[in-house]
């Protein structure tokens, strides 16, 4: 009789089940945007036995890292610790397999630049993004993660907090997610702006944070606070003399695309533009796996009159740094005053619909495949320059796409939190220093040009390019990736992080945001060890498990 009711009972519980249960789509910490941050951060949260999923709203994991950009901005490479210094070394064991040499023999490559590979480091800085894929599949194989690709918050009504926390996320196919902690590992933001945490877009004046780089910046030679001089206005510009008119010399006719009638507004001042986007372009010059540049659907030829000009009024070098990749690929950049950036042409990117932000990136992508079509073949260029450029194409082997262009483009900025604490140039330059480090950047503060505009003269004009090296590696606050407690209390932000512009520009590096991503997971168990808000993880705590990790804090 005993037993009968003992199994009535089971039965019942078993009918009730689903109501007490998880759901299906529980994690305790949950990820949303497959960058190298959010790998860095799922593969700590896995070795700290979380259980974690990782939401990429596209198909393709590594952000950056796998989308082109192979020369790694890199200004220390001894400040870089822990996950991501394990990935720098799996792309030194990469290329140190010779099944993985297929376009030119090792011995052929010439590691140049910023991120060259010295013989003695067990780490290697430049790599192809199919390189990045593969290093870091390899490393999230080892870990218990679960994966969801294609899916994309819905920022509208997706995302539902209660009392002060994210209790879940909805995309827009309708699967919900629920968690413990949340980390936004997006470069915009998404799930921190739906979640209603306090953000900015765009510059501060000058003097909001005392700082002397942010702002217009329609000087020629800007200095920071310690004196330092910083190459604004006099790199990436066009040359003197460029005239803006669609006539020219005749302001009737209307200005050129892309020139700001309105700017550059005044010097110091703020705004809400932000610096261009470009994609990272993967070229080659390897006849079989060369895919020739061509002429894309709705070119028009007056898009590239300033291009024109710029050369007829005595410029005459390459617009873009070509740095070589392993088997005879590049990672090519933007460079001079017209180039791979669509200056002005990603103001609507950092809020803009999902739509909207793929109508941009289409006009970026075209706007590239026209100027490289451009450089290499049309007559007002000179020789020697599509000689050269027509020597090169898009990859074949890299992005499965037929025409070899990739779908990431280069975010350099889109949304900045703004917490209780902000990164500013002060700290950038060892000015103030902060106590309670969860990893180190060291890059030059850098932003590329936010608009172009017409000076007294009657010329064209780029404004916005900031370059001014930092005295050394510098500490990011914890503060920098939580928001305020009266924001939001289990949420994480490694890449959108509180900072003004200029000091973002030092910080907003890919072996950084790598940092950053294994700092916030790191917090975040800590945060669900203690079950306290991650405003309150106690940093003595988070210090130590950092170190344990291997991270470096200063």
């Amino acid at each position: 009789m005993k037993s009968h009711i003992i199994l009535g009972i089971v039965f019942i519980l078993a009918l009730f089940k689903p109501l007490f249960a998880e759901p299906e789509n529980h994690y305790d910490i949950v990820i949303y945007g497959g960058t190298s941050a959010g790998i860095a951060a799922a593969i700590q949260a896995s070795r700290m036995d979380h259980s974690v999923v990782i939401i990429e709203p596209t198909n393709r994991l590594g952000g950056l890292t796998t989308g082109g950009l192979g020369q790694t901005d890199i200004g220390n490479k001894q400040s870089i610790g822990g996950i991501a210094r394990e990935f720098y070394q799996g792309i030194r064991k990469y290329y140190d397999n010779p099944a993985n040499w297929r376009w030119q023999k090792k011995e052929d490559f010439r590691d140049v630049g910023q991120a060259r590979t010295d013989p003695d480091e067990d780490t290697k800085w430049t790599f192809e993004p199919s390189a990045g894929l593969t290093v870091f599949h390899k490393m999230l194989a080892e870990e218990d993660i679960s994966f969801e690709y294609a899916q994309r918050l819905n920022r509208e009504t997706g995302v539902i907090v209660e009392g002060g926390r994210i209790v879940s996320i909805e995309m827009e196919s309708g699967e919900i997610y629920t968690g413990r902690v949340f980390i936004d590992a997006t470069y915009e933001g998404d799930l921190m702006a739906s979640a209603g945490v306090t953000y900015a877009i765009g510059r501060e004046p000058n003097s909001q944070y005392g700082e002397t780089l942010n702002g217009v910046q329609d000087n020629y030679m800007g200095t920071s606070l310690l004196g330092t001089q910083s190459r604004n206005q006099r790199n990436h510009n066009f040359v003197d003399g460029v005239d803006p008119y669609i006539i020219p010399g005749d302001p009737g006719s209307g200005v050129l695309p892309g020139i700001d009638v309105n700017g550059p507004g005044e010097s110091g001042a703020g705004d809400k533009r932000i610096q261009a986007y470009c994609f990272r372009m993967t070229l080659t010059d390897h006849p079989e796996n060369r895919i020739p540049f061509f002429k894309p659907e709705g070119y028009d030829e007056i898009n590239y009159e300033l291009l024109f000009r710029n050369y007829e009024a005595g410029f005459d070098g390459f617009p873009w740094i070509n740095s070589s990749m392993p088997n005879r690929k590049t990672d090519t950049n933007n460079r001079t005053g017209f180039s791979t950036n669509l200056v002005g042409g990603n103001y609507g990117y950092p809020e803009g619909t999902y739509q909207e932000r793929e109508e941009i990136r289409d006009r970026i992508r075209k706007h590239q495949q026209g100027l490289m079509w451009t450089l290499a073949n049309h007559s007002r260029i000179p020789q020697h320059i599509r000689d050269e450029i027509s020597r090169w194409g898009t990859c074949k082997d890299e992005y499965d796409t037929e025409d070899g262009w990739q779908n990431q483009v280069y975010v350099r900025e889109a949304r900045r939190m703004v917490s209780d604490f902000v990164m500013t140039q002060h700290y950038c330059e060892g000015l103030k220093v902060v106590d309670d480090s969860i990893g180190m950047a060291a890059y030059t503060m850098d932003s590329h040009n936010v608009q172009r505009y017409i000076t007294p003269e009657g010329w064209v004009k780029n404004e916005g390019n900031v370059e001014c090296r930092v005295p050394g590696p510098y500490s990011i606050s914890y503060k920098a990736i939580r928001p305020k407690a009266e924001d939001c209390t289990n949420l994480l932000v490694p890449i959108c992080i509180s900072a003004s512009h200029i000091a973002f520009g030092s910080m907003r590096m890919e072996p950084v945001f790598m940092v950053l991503g294994q700092s916030a997971a790191t917090a975040a168990s800590l945060a669900i060890e203690y079950d306290t808000f991650v405003q309150q993880v106690d940093y003595s705590k988070l210090r130590d498990r950092l170190l344990a990790g291997n991270q470096v804090l200063e």
